[in-house]
């Protein structure tokens, strides 16, 4: 059998054995851990503060925003959702209101929402500028408080707390500091407030913050992660090394004389 043959099916195994794997940690690296993970101690509820911030202009991707600071705000809580100002179903924040300071937006959760392990019961989920948060019935219903839980518009033009913020995932736990803060886009005629209290509902109840400092104080999965981004290296390693195999390998003459 040619050395190429040989290659070949190695690849072919290979790639469908990291396929497996890729499917299954995809599926289980967002899990929510157990209560026991957390330090409940640090998730209390939110810091409110008044600030002396004036309002101030930032220039982004040729645009000019206004940032009007309202409170100095500090925030520890588990992330239980996320959405990204530049994901392929967002037609709102970069296309029609040219936001490029609203990099992404967190759900959190904190206080008794974590100590009850009622959030493992649930599911969380998010849309352009909206966190939903569901459950199985009533009495999981009642364990929940929708004042322990917040979506949270993120804006920087700070690199370093990009990369921080942008690394967060479900189940991590996150601190942030900033400022609760409205803001505009003149030129597009966007403009965004925020709230400023925790018992708020619907329309107009997320905190927009401008970020001074993101911080992941415990990652969560960081094995599984691990291990789904090695498999999907190796699935397009594999994936290739079969191609390349499969093309040099000489054609197989299956007929019989």
């Amino acid at each position: 059998m040619p050395l190429s043959s040989v290659f070949e099916s190695l690849f072919k195994w290979l790639f469908m054995l990291s396929v497996l794997v890729m499917g299954a940690t995809y599926f289980y690296k967002d899990t929510l851990p157990d209560t026991s993970y957390y330090d409940l101690d640090l998730l209390e509820e939110p810091v409110q503060t008044p600030t002396s911030d004036q309002a101030f202009t930032l220039q982004v991707n040729g645009q000019e925003y206004t940032v009007n600071p309202k409170f100095s705000y500090e925030l520890d809580g588990v992330v239980v959702g996320y959405h990204d100002a530049d994901d392929f179903s967002d037609i709102w924040h970069h296309k029609r209101w040219k936001d490029f300071i609203n990099l992404r937006d967190l759900c959190v959760i904190w206080g008794e929402n974590v100590e009850s392990g009622v959030y493992k019961s649930m599911t969380f989920s998010n849309d352009s500028w909206t966190c939903w948060a569901s459950w199985p019935d009533a009495s999981v219903g009642a364990l929940f408080k929708m004042n322990a839980l917040s979506n949270n518009h993120l804006l920087t033009d700070d690199d370093a707390v990009k990369t921080a913020l942008m690394s967060a995932e479900p189940g991590d736990h996150i601190r942030l500091k900033g400022v609760l803060a409205s803001y505009s886009n003149k030129a597009s005629g966007f403009q965004r407030g925020t709230s400023v209290i925790r018992d708020d509902t619907g329309n107009g109840a997320c905190e927009t913050i401008y970020l001074g400092e993101f911080k992941i104080i415990k990652k969560a999965n960081r094995k599984l992660r691990r291990l789904y981004g090695m498999t999907k290296w190796l699935t397009l390693f594999a994936g290739i090394g079969f191609l390349i195999m499969f093309a040099i390998t000489p054609v197989r003459n299956n007929r019989r004389y």
